[in-house]
Protein backbone atom coordinates (compact mmCIF):
# COMPACT_ATOMS: atom_id res chain seq x y z
CA UNK A 1 0.00 0.00 0.00
CA UNK A 2 1.38 3.64 -0.94
CA UNK A 3 0.98 6.54 1.13
CA UNK A 4 -1.59 7.79 -1.11
CA UNK A 5 -3.72 4.62 -0.36
CA UNK A 6 -3.17 4.69 2.82
CA UNK A 7 -6.34 6.11 4.18
CA UNK A 8 -8.70 4.70 1.26
CA UNK A 9 -9.58 2.18 3.51
CA UNK A 10 -11.20 4.66 5.56
CA UNK A 11 -14.42 6.00 4.52
CA UNK A 12 -14.92 9.86 4.25
CA UNK A 13 -18.16 11.73 4.20
CA UNK A 14 -19.74 8.17 3.87
CA UNK A 15 -18.61 7.60 0.54
CA UNK A 16 -18.44 4.24 0.84
CA UNK A 17 -22.32 3.86 1.34
CA UNK A 18 -22.49 6.57 -1.82
CA UNK A 19 -20.48 4.44 -4.12
CA UNK A 20 -23.76 2.23 -3.59
CA UNK A 21 -24.48 4.62 -6.61
CA UNK A 22 -24.15 2.63 -9.99
CA UNK A 23 -21.24 4.70 -12.12
CA UNK A 24 -22.17 2.53 -15.28
CA UNK A 25 -25.52 4.50 -15.50
CA UNK A 26 -23.81 7.95 -15.74
CA UNK A 27 -23.48 9.33 -18.71
CA UNK A 28 -22.09 13.16 -18.14
CA UNK A 29 -20.79 14.87 -15.26
CA UNK A 30 -24.79 16.21 -14.54
CA UNK A 31 -25.34 12.49 -13.16
CA UNK A 32 -23.58 13.10 -9.89
CA UNK A 33 -24.70 14.63 -6.51
CA UNK A 34 -21.29 15.20 -4.47
CA UNK A 35 -21.51 16.77 -1.15
CA UNK A 36 -21.19 19.96 -0.34
CA UNK A 37 -19.05 21.89 2.51
CA UNK A 38 -22.08 21.17 5.05
CA UNK A 39 -22.63 17.43 3.91
CA UNK A 40 -25.36 18.04 1.65
CA UNK A 41 -25.70 16.66 -1.91
CA UNK A 42 -25.05 19.21 -4.82
CA UNK A 43 -26.88 18.13 -7.87
CA UNK A 44 -24.25 18.73 -10.53
CA UNK A 45 -26.91 19.32 -12.91
CA UNK A 46 -27.23 23.17 -11.28
CA UNK A 47 -23.78 23.89 -13.97
CA UNK A 48 -25.38 22.71 -17.01
CA UNK A 49 -24.59 24.38 -19.73
CA UNK A 50 -21.53 26.08 -17.78
CA UNK A 51 -17.88 25.02 -18.37
CA UNK A 52 -16.62 23.53 -15.01
CA UNK A 53 -12.81 23.16 -13.48
CA UNK A 54 -12.27 20.02 -11.02
CA UNK A 55 -9.65 19.87 -8.45
CA UNK A 56 -8.50 18.09 -5.82
CA UNK A 57 -6.64 19.87 -3.24
CA UNK A 58 -5.00 19.98 -0.27
CA UNK A 59 -3.88 22.12 2.27
CA UNK A 60 -0.29 21.80 3.09
CA UNK A 61 1.17 20.33 -0.06
CA UNK A 62 3.72 21.80 -2.01
CA UNK A 63 1.17 22.49 -4.39
CA UNK A 64 -1.44 24.29 -2.07
CA UNK A 65 -0.05 28.10 -3.39
CA UNK A 66 -2.06 26.68 -6.19
CA UNK A 67 -4.93 28.03 -4.43
CA UNK A 68 -3.82 31.55 -5.82
CA UNK A 69 -3.42 30.67 -9.05
CA UNK A 70 -6.88 29.33 -9.18
CA UNK A 71 -8.43 32.15 -7.65
CA UNK A 72 -6.80 34.50 -9.97
CA UNK A 73 -8.41 32.20 -13.06
CA UNK A 74 -11.26 32.26 -11.52
CA UNK A 75 -11.72 36.28 -11.21
CA UNK A 76 -10.30 36.90 -14.28
CA UNK A 77 -12.61 34.75 -16.60
CA UNK A 78 -15.96 35.28 -14.48
CA UNK A 79 -15.06 38.99 -15.71
CA UNK A 80 -15.90 38.03 -19.24
CA UNK A 81 -18.33 34.97 -18.33
CA UNK A 82 -19.94 35.65 -14.93
CA UNK A 83 -22.27 32.96 -15.60
CA UNK A 84 -20.52 30.59 -17.31
CA UNK A 85 -17.67 29.13 -15.43
CA UNK A 86 -17.41 27.79 -12.01
CA UNK A 87 -14.55 26.33 -10.23
CA UNK A 88 -14.59 22.89 -7.69
CA UNK A 89 -12.53 22.18 -5.26
CA UNK A 90 -12.74 18.57 -3.61
CA UNK A 91 -10.27 18.59 -0.59
CA UNK A 92 -8.66 15.18 -0.19
CA UNK A 93 -6.29 13.48 2.12
CA UNK A 94 -5.25 10.75 0.61
CA UNK A 95 -1.86 11.87 -0.63
CA UNK A 96 0.44 11.63 2.35
CA UNK A 97 -1.84 12.92 5.00
CA UNK A 98 -1.55 16.73 3.42
CA UNK A 99 -5.17 17.42 4.21
CA UNK A 100 -5.60 16.38 7.58
CA UNK A 101 -8.03 19.61 8.67
CA UNK A 102 -12.04 19.18 9.56
CA UNK A 103 -14.22 20.46 6.53
CA UNK A 104 -14.91 23.67 8.65
CA UNK A 105 -10.82 23.74 8.78
CA UNK A 106 -10.26 23.39 5.29
CA UNK A 107 -12.35 25.99 4.66
CA UNK A 108 -11.12 28.56 6.86
CA UNK A 109 -7.98 28.02 5.65
CA UNK A 110 -9.03 28.41 1.97
CA UNK A 111 -10.55 31.87 2.44
CA UNK A 112 -8.27 33.32 5.23
CA UNK A 113 -4.92 32.29 3.19
CA UNK A 114 -6.07 32.77 -0.34
CA UNK A 115 -9.32 34.54 -0.57
CA UNK A 116 -11.17 31.51 -2.44
CA UNK A 117 -14.34 32.40 -3.51
CA UNK A 118 -15.47 29.18 -5.62
CA UNK A 119 -16.57 26.23 -4.28
CA UNK A 120 -14.81 24.23 -1.60
CA UNK A 121 -16.90 20.98 -1.31
CA UNK A 122 -16.70 18.41 1.67
CA UNK A 123 -13.44 15.91 2.07
CA UNK A 124 -13.34 13.14 -0.01
CA UNK A 125 -11.25 9.82 -1.49
CA UNK A 126 -10.34 10.44 -4.73
CA UNK A 127 -8.53 6.62 -5.17
CA UNK A 128 -9.52 3.34 -4.19
CA UNK A 129 -12.82 1.57 -3.30
CA UNK A 130 -13.47 4.35 -1.18
CA UNK A 131 -13.32 7.21 -4.10
CA UNK A 132 -16.72 9.54 -4.58
CA UNK A 133 -18.26 8.35 -7.59
CA UNK A 134 -17.89 11.30 -9.30
CA UNK A 135 -13.86 10.92 -9.29
CA UNK A 136 -14.29 7.06 -10.58
CA UNK A 137 -16.41 8.43 -13.54
CA UNK A 138 -13.70 11.13 -14.21
CA UNK A 139 -10.82 8.65 -14.24
CA UNK A 140 -12.50 6.33 -16.83
CA UNK A 141 -13.56 9.36 -19.07
CA UNK A 142 -9.82 10.83 -18.88
CA UNK A 143 -7.15 8.44 -18.11
CA UNK A 144 -3.66 10.13 -17.22
CA UNK A 145 -0.40 9.67 -18.70
CA UNK A 146 0.42 6.48 -20.42
CA UNK A 147 -2.97 5.59 -19.32
CA UNK A 148 -3.15 5.77 -16.00
CA UNK A 149 -6.59 6.00 -14.19
CA UNK A 150 -5.69 7.05 -10.82
CA UNK A 151 -4.88 10.65 -9.61
CA UNK A 152 -1.33 10.76 -8.98
CA UNK A 153 -1.24 13.60 -6.37
CA UNK A 154 -2.98 16.71 -5.07
CA UNK A 155 -4.34 19.20 -7.62
CA UNK A 156 -4.49 17.45 -10.87
CA UNK A 157 -7.56 19.12 -13.11
CA UNK A 158 -10.07 17.58 -15.05
CA UNK A 159 -12.16 20.42 -17.38
CA UNK A 160 -15.72 19.81 -17.94
CA UNK A 161 -17.18 21.50 -20.69
CA UNK A 162 -20.73 22.84 -21.62
CA UNK A 163 -21.84 19.54 -22.94
CA UNK A 164 -20.86 17.55 -19.49
CA UNK A 165 -18.40 15.48 -20.92
CA UNK A 166 -14.70 15.52 -19.79
CA UNK A 167 -12.36 17.70 -22.05
CA UNK A 168 -9.12 17.43 -20.52
CA UNK A 169 -7.18 16.07 -17.66
CA UNK A 170 -3.95 18.00 -16.31
CA UNK A 171 -1.27 16.66 -13.53
CA UNK A 172 -0.30 18.69 -10.45
CA UNK A 173 2.70 20.29 -12.18
CA UNK A 174 0.35 22.51 -14.36
CA UNK A 175 -0.43 25.87 -13.17
CA UNK A 176 -4.45 27.18 -13.24
CA UNK A 177 -3.36 30.21 -15.62
CA UNK A 178 -2.27 27.38 -18.52
CA UNK A 179 -5.47 26.16 -18.73
CA UNK A 180 -6.67 30.00 -19.41
CA UNK A 181 -6.85 29.10 -23.24
CA UNK A 182 -8.43 25.97 -22.85
CA UNK A 183 -10.97 26.88 -20.69
CA UNK A 184 -12.07 30.03 -22.85
CA UNK A 185 -11.97 27.44 -26.08
CA UNK A 186 -14.76 25.86 -24.34
CA UNK A 187 -16.46 28.82 -23.52
CA UNK A 188 -16.34 29.77 -27.18
CA UNK A 189 -18.77 26.94 -27.82
CA UNK A 190 -22.17 27.62 -27.43
CA UNK A 191 -24.43 25.35 -25.11
CA UNK A 192 -26.55 23.04 -27.26
CA UNK A 193 -29.89 24.06 -27.50
CA UNK A 194 -32.99 21.96 -25.98
CA UNK A 195 -35.07 19.89 -28.32
CA UNK A 196 -38.08 21.34 -29.31
CA UNK A 197 -40.97 19.79 -28.67
CA UNK A 198 -43.00 17.80 -30.97
CA UNK A 199 -46.57 19.51 -32.37
CA UNK A 200 -48.97 18.28 -34.36
CA UNK A 201 -49.95 20.54 -37.54
CA UNK A 202 -52.79 20.08 -39.60
CA UNK A 203 -50.81 18.25 -42.07
CA UNK A 204 -51.14 15.31 -39.37
CA UNK A 205 -54.46 15.11 -38.73
CA UNK A 206 -56.21 12.77 -40.47
CA UNK A 207 -57.95 14.10 -44.01
CA UNK A 208 -61.28 13.21 -44.55
CA UNK A 209 -60.39 10.37 -46.74
CA UNK A 210 -58.01 8.60 -44.18
CA UNK A 211 -61.28 9.03 -41.67
CA UNK A 212 -62.93 5.49 -40.79
CA UNK A 213 -66.02 4.39 -42.91
CA UNK A 214 -69.31 6.74 -41.92
CA UNK A 215 -72.32 4.60 -40.52
CA UNK A 216 -74.22 5.24 -43.97
CA UNK A 217 -71.84 3.75 -45.56
CA UNK A 218 -72.28 0.49 -43.73
CA UNK A 219 -75.74 0.55 -44.26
Amino acid sequence: MTAEDSSSCLPIGGSRKRNSQTMSSATNFYNFKPLDKKGQELPLDNYKGKVVLVVNTASKCGFTPQFAGLESLYYKIKQSHPDDFIILGFPCNQFAGQDPGTDDDIQNFCQVNYGVSFPIMKKIDVNGDTADPLYQWLKEEQPGFMGLKRIKWNFEKFLIGRDGQVKGRWASLTKPDALERPILDELSKKPAEPAAPSQTTSADAPTSAEAPASTEQKL
